[in-house]
């Protein structure tokens, strides 16, 4: 069987070993640190290399859209689980599909190149050391699949009279606990993910945070109308097919409006001049109510240091600081391959389909889950491994390679026009589009129109439900048997942690008419 050398032990690649045992593939996963898991171990220490998250960290994403298609978390677990919850997800995953004794801890990937017969195989050579012991050892595999994510390599921008401050910066990558913020005088750099939550996080132990944020935000909650997960309410193929029909612009206006009806972002000093579709959504349900109450004051960026604080862009005074933490997002690196196989600059890596070096005569190296979806990551790598599982099995091939720098420089257009130039927006993804995409390519794709007559209960629980994960294993190989099963009680899932007694959806005539009318239009254009 061919050999394949995993990087990382982490969700994508515990889910890339599985798809390849599944095609009976041989694999071999090293892992740098001593425990599965990658970004979700929560650790201590601040380890240079590896990712974590603070103690406090939960899921941006609800539990059934994050699942892997045939592997739904346990009932009881909380809709948006905790990084404990998360980890406990990831091991019983390796545990039931017999992954663990697949994983080398404590080795580091040091180098890969291609063999010196690669032109005919596609192999590859590694340079593996334990980092227990400083042992090196060679080794050759039919393909390289590197799961290392994007949350690794922090990106620390310098300011101006920065080295004049007398106060500490540290970036959130290093961030664990907020004990150490107590009573001190905190700005957070950033208003992404990881800004707002240690925002949060430090306005729990001092009395005022400063959020600097050069162009504002469209914040979305994570908890959606009628109190279901605010992804399980928008992530449906109904709103996705809508949005694809009608101009971006109303598509934009109906989120902005829905997100203004919380809070209005303007008053609360943090809408942006783009528009929602423009920017990768901020998550968070704490900001508004902590700027509120005043414990959060968002502030513009940061124009210079100074010895005791900074001068915020608008300011006529300093602002005294004891602590600035720099949210300012990761730096995208393969320290491990040869650049002319793979180059980033500015965060812009020219990979086809997120995921393959456009350059090489194999698919033999793919990176997987370097990607940013407005939605769940997981299912994303596990859909790009099965693919990657088809490819190295001989199933599925590539299309030729004028194709495929036709392709990405299409999507690179693409991306350029609709974000906001930013190194976050390089590898950018909408969920449903991306996952139909790939899902393409091994014939994974759920087909509506199939079950509208012979299944019309799956039929509609696939157009109006949330689309998760398990549609894609109705269909295409290494189908699932518990996939219909798994569509239909989704929503007694997302109950299960809350009232039992009371359905997630509110049901009303008026609704299902204009549904219906929605649906034969939606029906109309795919059909013609």
């Amino acid at each position: 069987a061919k050999r394949v050398c995993i990087v990382g032990a982490g969700s994508s690649g515990l889910t890339s070993a599985r798809q390849m045992l599944d095609e009976g593939l041989d694999v071999v996963i090293y892992e740098k640190s001593a425990v599965l898991g990658g970004l979700w171990a929560y650790h201590e220490q601040d380890i240079f290399g590896q990712p974590s998250v603070m103690r406090s960290t939960i899921i941006n994403t609800s539990k059934e859209m994050s699942a892997f298609s045939d592997f739904p978390p346990p009932k009881e677990f909380p809709n948006y689980m905790h990084n404990t919850y998360m980890h406990r997800y990831f091991e019983s995953y390796a545990d039931n599909f017999n992954l663990r004794s697949r994983v080398r801890f404590n080795h580091e990937l040091v180098e890969a190149a291609q063999a010196e017969d690669y032109e005919e195989s596609g192999r590859w050579n590694v340079l593996v050391r334990d980092t227990q012991g400083g042992v090196e050892r060679r080794e050759t595999f039919d393909a390289i699949m590197v799961c290392v994510g994007h949350h690794v390599y922090p990106h620390v921008p310098t300011f101006p009279g920065q080295e004049k401050f007398r106060g500490k910066i540290v970036h959130t990558h290093s961030l664990k606990v907020p004990d150490e913020f107590k009573g001190k005088r905190v700005a957070v750099v950033g208003i992404g993910n990881s800004g707002v939550d240690a925002a949060v996080e430090a306005s729990t132990v001092t009395s005022t945070v400063y959020l600097s944020t050069r162009r504002g935000a469209w914040i979305i909650r994570r908890v959606g109308p009628n109190g279901i997960p605010m992804d399980v309410f928008l992530s449906t193929r109904l709103n996705n097919y809508i949005k694809n029909i009608i101009p971006e612009s109303a598509a934009n206006g109906y989120v902005e409006d829905l997100l203004n009806s919380t809070f209005n972002h303007k008053a609360y000093g943090l809408q942006p001049k783009h528009r929602f579709g423009s920017q990768h959504p901020t998550i968070n349900d704490a900001l508004p109510n902590k700027i509120l109450s005043g414990v959060i004051q968002v502030k513009k960026d940061i124009k210079e240091f100074t010895a005791d604080g900074v001068l915020f862009d608008g300011d006529t005074e300093v602002t005294e600081l004891d602590v600035v933490i720099l949210a300012t997002g990761y730096q995208i690196k393969f320290p491990f391959l040869p650049k002319d196989v793979i180059s980033v600059q500015n965060n812009q890596v020219q990979l086809y389909k997120n995921m393959f070096p456009p350059n090489l005569r194999h698919p033999t190296l793919s990176i997987i889950g370097l990607i940013q979806p407005i939605g769940a990551i997981f299912p994303i790598a596990e859909m790009q491994a099965r693919w990657q599982a088809q490819l190295l099995s001989g199933k599925k091939h590539l299309p030729p390679v004028d194709e495929i720098f036709r392709e990405i420089d299409a999507k690179q257009e693409v991306l350029k026009k609709r974000y906001v130039l930013s190194p976050r927006h390089t590898i950018q993804v909408d969920f449903i589009d991306y996952m139909d995409e790939i899902a393409d390519q091994i014939g994974a794709k759920p087909t509506l129109m199939k079950y509208f007559f012979s299944d019309p209960q799956l039929f509609w629980q696939l157009l109006r439900g949330p689309c998760l994960p398990y549609q894609y294993r109705l269909e295409g190989p290494h189908l699932w048997k518990g996939a219909r099963d798994a569509i239909i009680k989704a929503p007694s899932r997302i109950m299960s942690p809350l009232n039992k007694s009371t359905h997630w959806f509110t049901k009303g005539s008026n609704l299902a008419i204009l549904y219906f009318f929605i649906v034969l239009l939606i029906l109309l254009y795919v059909a013609f």
